[in-house]
């Protein structure tokens, strides 16, 4: 019987790709390895990571920049490959438990429905040195669209799994039985409203509504009607308030953030719910406005042993993702 492990499993670390100037982060770089490091000494200081970067200098870089920072680098492996860009959430991994053994699925990565160039990102995984079976699945499916409670029950939206960017061939039914078996899952959560301006993933469950634990879900609230969020927010908080009664599940809801908007004016994609759940913590994006404390305390509240962290995640969202969307997780014995 197989398990798609939930976030909470034991993990030996985190897998990060590392921004440089040949990636989108080049007009934000100095923010974003700023950000990167951030991130880096929440982590180090209790699990590992395993950093890739694409050459001989930027490790050298990176190891400079640790040093500068005063962070532990003995918990922290640099290796060299190649990628298109940082988003190691949707071309990462993903961990089941098969018979008592631990294997890693492979799911084909085409840049959230071919926006973006993809083929680097889609190799990596198979270049790396895991110590558990890597398995290659043939079925587009990105680490952020998907969300499970490790109890057979999978969370996920409609607008991105049914998208015709993805999986076009397969009905509902196809895609479903196939996520049940590659996955262990017992049952769908499929959630029909919700979505982010300015979010290129077709609406990843990641930035809308995620598992604490295997009876809590927080979820990105509107309470502003004359936000244009609201109406589909307003929607999805009643799908989930339906969930919740129908499985006895406790909802925390986390605050829509301040609009963030890029120099252009374009509207920025940020999210409480891009929480990174850790062997220790869960590190909560921030954007330097004035919801984060109200986050910080929500989500604190159903944490249970683990310190929230908060890390200032405002230039991630220029390239339209977050804290959750740079990491993925990685079980102990993966490395």
């Amino acid at each position: 019987m197989r398990r798609f492990l939930p976030e909470w499993h034991p993990q030996w670390g985190v897998l990060l790709a590392w921004p440089d100037p040949d990636t989108d982060w080049a007009n934000h770089l100095a923010a974003a390895e700023q950000c990167y490091l951030d991130i880096l000494a929440a982590l180090l200081d209790h699990q590992h990571v395993l950093l890739v970067c694409r050459s001989e200098t930027l490790r050298n870089r990176i190891e400079r920049l640790v040093a500068q920072r005063g962070i532990n680098p003995s918990r922290l492996r640099i290796l060299i490959a190649d990628y298109n860009d940082t988003w190691a959430r949707d071309f990462g991994p993903l961990a089941v438990e098969d018979q008592g053994e631990l294997r890693l699925l492979d799911y084909t990565f085409t840049g959230w429905g071919g926006k973006f160039e993809a083929e680097q990102d889609n190799a990596l995984n198979a270049s790396l040195p895991w110590q558990l079976p890597l398995d290659r699945q043939p079925l587009v499916l990105e680490g952020g669209a998907v969300d499970t409670d490790g109890q057979g029950n999978l969370l996920t939206t409609r607008h991105c799994l049914r998208n015709p960017n993805r999986n076009p061939s397969l009905s509902e039914e196809a895609l479903s039985e196939q996520l049940k078996q590659q996955l262990g899952i017992r049952d769908i959560w499929w959630l029909d409203h919700g979505e982010l301006e300015g979010d290129d993933t077709d609406a990843h469950v990641d930035t809308l509504a995620r598992f604490v634990d295997a009876r809590t879900l927080a979820y990105v609230q509107c309470t502003d009607s004359s936000d244009s969020h609201f109406p589909s927010l307003n929607a999805m908080e009643r799908e989930l308030q339906a969930l919740a009664t129908a499985h006895n599940l406790t909802l925390v809801p986390l605050p829509l953030p301040t609009a963030q908007y890029s120099r252009e004016g374009e509207r920025l994609p940020a999210t409480y719910a891009n929480f990174l759940i850790t062997n220790n913590k869960i590190l909560l994006p921030v954007y330097g406005c004035d919801t984060d404390s109200q986050a910080l305390a929500a989500l604190q509240t159903v944490a249970g042993d683990r310190t929230v962290t908060p890390i200032n995640c405002r230039v991630l969202i220029e390239q339209h993702g977050s804290l959750h969307c740079v990491t993925m997780q990685l079980p102990r014995g993966a490395l």
